[in-house]
Formats: structure tokens, C-alpha cells, sequence
């Protein structure tokens, strides 16, 4: 297949060396090392990008600091306000360029990238309201003599937020929003296969107004997180990834006590019930998985099947996803590109192998999808047959492959649902109310979809149980894991 990735190539990218963006410049590190940057759908190098180090952090650290105890802590919050409106402006005007860094930095489809428009734009908007509304309260108390209580609510102070590699832009818009209308200042690590889109984010953040230093994009390898996750100058560390790393931070924090909040893997369930409206069904669990490459925390990866529906469903659903097409991320028909990496591929591929050597079977695809081996495309993978305690039931994969079950009752399957040490994610399709409502109740997770899956709102929270992190992202909450309360006692005698 022709590939034709090198259309349209942002101007961003006429440059090959990419700097980080520090006290509102671009700078090279310190060492002046880079490391490469490469399109998974073919391997063409996209760009060298500053490797940050030790000094950089420190750079970085220091130019948030500065920033936050300067005038930008002291603005008033509708001019902060105002800001993050031109903010919500610049990125949409500028969302074409940034859909493409992110396709052609992640592989991901600009048909999928570019829906993340609205949604970039909806979250700026909805924390630049919050700006305004951050009050404190006056409080009674039962204190002898005459005593005035009241709080105050206060900018943390500097966040150090790192981000992912599977949604690089619009993460970037969600660690940064409600920093920016609390108040603080940040420095972003982007992941390092993806970090073109959040230098671009960056530079918008100054032509909006944002004051120099407020946001610093800080790009490099895992050490930088790490360094950021001890570093006694953070205030707060906003994560959102992998289990693994999450613990490592949560150790790292933990020297200086700083705020965290972490969002981190699943091995989310999707559970199809005998009176559930299939038509809708089949395709939403399909793409449940599917989207993305497969490579969403949230990702319905475990799907139960009520038994008297169970055959015809999955035939259904292994109709549908041959219809899937994987290919080139800048064809508008494409709906799956490649995975990110290599080793991201690789590691997908093992897990199949292994799924097929515990007993499960393929329903659907299994492999490297055929004349497209100059990227790191996998087939959309539906296994059978699968058992609670095999390996691809239970880790999370990160990658298109789907594992199906089938089920007979409803306390049966809410029972296997939650026997995971994950829950971010859940489904439950059925048109039985009072069903759909035990259910909800039941499956422990942050989010539970009712005929529908993966939606989101910036007024509607975000996040996980037990592996899966704790803390939420958007709501009306959001913004407190950002302000501290103060309490302030007035002798009025």
C-alpha cells in the first residue's frame, strides 16, 4: 500500500532540531544531546528534539517558580480568565496543524485526531469559568470569645504534569487548563515518542497572553519525570499512565510530601447483556477496543456476553471488525493506524502469542497487518475461549486485541467484572432500567457507560479505583486538587 505521510507536513517542522520551551523560550539542553522522533505508519524521521537532563529540570523548575511568585499569582481572575478564552481561540484556529503533529507523531488517524477539537476548546472554556469562580467560605465556630473563621483558597504552586503518548494534545489541554485557572504554574513532560504537539501547545499558551515561564514544556526521557516526581521545588505532580510508573512516582513524591494525582492503566469490562439492542452494541464494542489502535486506558478490552446472545454476537462482531480499515492515518477512510513504537508493537505481538499458547483462540486477525510492514500496524485481534485467569485477561495490553467471555447471570458477571485490580472504565448495555442501575452501582470503576462507551465532558469527572489511580480529572471538583484552604482567625474583641 502507497503511503503518503509526507503531504502537508506543519510548519513547525520545516525546522529539523526541536527545542524545549523554558521561561518562554526555546532552548536546546543543557548537554545538548536530542533524540529522534519517528512516524510509526512508515519510520520517516520527523524530527530531533532537545533531550533534557538534570540541569534542565532545575532550568525548569526554577523558570515555574519565578512565574508563580511573580505577577502572574497575583492577576486577577478575569484577566486569567480572558487569557485562557484567547487560549480556547488559538487552539482551534491552530487545531488542523496541531491534529497533524499528533497523527504524525502517534500514528493515530487525523480523522480521530481531529475530533479532539471540540473537546480541547470545551476544556479551555470550562476551567477559564472556574477561573472566576475559586472562592473560600465563612465559616461558624463555637470558640470562646468573639472569633471571625474563614478560608481561603490558594494556588498550590508549581505542578509538574506528565503526560502520555496516546493523546498528546489533548492531554496537554487537560493538565494545563486547570493550572492555568487556579492560578499556578507548570512544567509539562510530554512522553517522549510524542512530544511534538505540546511544544506547539506551548508557543499558543504565550501568543494568548500567558506570562513567560507560567508553562514550560520540559521534552526528554523517563529520568526527567523522575526527577520532576522528587524534585522539592514541585507542588503537585498531575500523571496520568502506566501502573508501573505511577508507583514509581507516588515513591518519588513521597520525600517531600507534594500533592498527586494519578490516572493509570485499566483492564476496563463491556458487558452485553440477552435484552441489549445489538445493532448499537456490536459496533460500539468494537471500537470500544479498537479505537485509538487500542491504546486508551479506558479501552473495553474484556467483553461478556450474555449466553443466549453469545453466538450471534460475537459472529456479528467478527463481521464488523473485518470491515475495520487499517492504514494510512492521513487517508480520511482510515479508522485504525499504527501503534506507536517498535517495542510497543512487539510487546502487543508477544501477548498474542502467548494468549494462543494458554488456549485461547482467534476469532479475528492475530498478526501484522499484511504489505504494511514498514510501520507498526497490528490487525484488529478478537480472541475466544478466553479464561478469567489467562494473561491477556487480566494485564493491560494497550494495543487492538480483545478478549470475549460469555456469561449467564447478572450477579455472575458483576462478580468477574470487578475481578481485576484495575477500574478505570465499564460498560453495560442492556434496556432493563433497573438493571442498568444495579449494575452501575455494582462494577467498581470511575466511569460506567450505559449503552454507549467512552464519553466524555469537561463538567463530568474522570478517573479510576484501585490500580487504576485516584483523583479526577474535569468536574466541578477538579480544580481543589490545584488550590490550597487556608483558615484565618479574627479576634474581634
Amino acid at each position: 500500500m502507497e503511503m503518503t505521510l509526507t503531504r502537508n507536513r506543519p510548519a513547525m517542522l520545516t525546522s529539523p532540531d526541536q527545542n524545549m520551551l523554558i521561561g518562554g523560550s526555546r532552548v536546546p539542553s543543557a548537554s545538548g544531546e536530542r533524540f529522534e522522533t519517528r512516524n510509526p505508519a512508515n519510520g520517516e524521521l520527523l524530527a530531533c528534539v532537545a533531550k533534557g537532563g538534570i540541569e534542565d529540570v532545575e532550568r525548569a523548575v526554577t523558570s515555574a517558580r519565578a512565574a508563580f511568585e511573580g505577577p502572574w499569582r497575583r492577576m486577577k481572575p478575569a484577566e486569567r480568565q480572558r487569557i485562557m478564552l484567547r487560549l480556547a481561540d488559538l487552539v482551534e484556529a491552530h487545531y488542523d496543524e496541531l491534529a497533524m503533529l499528533d497523527t504524525l507523531d502517534l500514528g493515530a488517524p487525523l480523522s480521530r485526531t481531529m475530533l479532539g477539537k471540540v473537546r480541547a476548546g470545551a476544556l479551555l472554556r470550562y476551567y477559564a469559568g472556574q477561573a472566576t469562580l475559586i472562592a473560600g467560605d465563612t465559616l461558624p465556630n463555637s470558640a470562646p470569645g468573639d472569633l471571625l473563621s474563614h478560608t481561603l483558597k490558594e494556588p498550590i504552586g508549581v505542578v509538574a504534569a506528565i503526560n502520555p503518548w496516546n493523546g498528546p494534545i489533548g492531554m496537554s489541554v487537560w493538565k494545563a487548563a486547570p493550572v492555568l485557572a487556579s492560578g499556578c504554574t507548570m512544567v509539562m513532560k510530554p512522553a517522549e515518542q510524542t512530544p511534538l504537539s505540546a511544544l506547539r501547545f506551548g508557543e499558543l499558551c504565550l501568543d494568548a497572553g500567558v506570562p513567560e515561564g507560567v508553562v514550560n514544556v520540559l521534552t526528554g526521557m523517563g529520568d526527567v519525570g523522575a526527577a520532576l516526581s522528587a524534585h522539592p521545588g514541585i507542588d503537585k505532580i498531575a500523571f496520568t499512565g502506566s501502573t508501573g510508573v505511577g508507583e514509581k512516582i507516588l515513591h518519588a513524591a513521597a520525600s517531600t510530601m507534594k500533592r498527586v494525582s494519578v490516572e493509570l492503566g485499566g483492564k476496563s469490562p463491556n458487558v452485553v447483556f440477552a435484552d441489549a439492542d445489538l445493532d448499537k452494541a456490536v459496533p460500539a464494542a468494537a471500537m470500544a477496543v479498537f479505537a485509538n489502535a487500542g491504546q486508551i486506558c479506558s479501552a473495553g478490552t474484556r467483553l461478556f456476553v450474555q449466553r443466549p446472545i453469545h453466538d450471534e454476537f460475537m459472529a456479528r462482531l467478527a463481521d464488523y471488525t473485518r470491515t475495520i480499515r487499517v492504514g494510512d492515518p492521513l487517508d480520511p477512510a482510515t479508522q485504525i493506524g499504527p501503534v506507536v513504537s517498535a517495542p510497543q508493537m512487539e510487546k502487543i505481538l508477544g501477548f498474542i502469542a502467548g494468549a494462543g499458547e494458554e488456549g485461547a483462540r482467534v476469532l479475528v486477525g492475530g498478526g501484522r497487518v499484511a504489505g504494511m510492514e514498514q510501520g507498526y500496524f497490528i490487525e484488529p485481534t478478537i480472541f475466544t475461549g478466553v479464561a478469567d485467569e489467562m494473561t491477556i485477561a487480566r494485564e493491560e495490553i494497550f494495543g487492538p486485541v480483545l478478549s470475549a467471555f460469555a456469561f449467564d447471570s447478572e450477579e455472575e458477571v458483576l462478580t468477574r467484572a470487578n475481578a481485576t485490580p484495575f477500574g478505570l472504565g465499564s460498560g453495560v448495555w442492556t434496556r432493563d432500567l433497573g438493571r442498568a442501575h444495579r449494575m452501575a452501582r455494582g462494577i467498581q470503576a470511575g466511569s460506567v457507560w450505559i449503552n454507549c462507551y467512552q464519553m466524555l465532558d469537561p463538567g463530568v469527572p474522570f478517573g479510576g479505583y484501585k490500580l487504576s489511580g485516584f483523583g479526577r480529572e474535569s468536574g466541578p471538583h477538579h480544580i481543589e486538587d490545584y488550590l490550597e484552604t487556608k483558615a484565618v482567625w479574627i479576634n474581634l474583641d
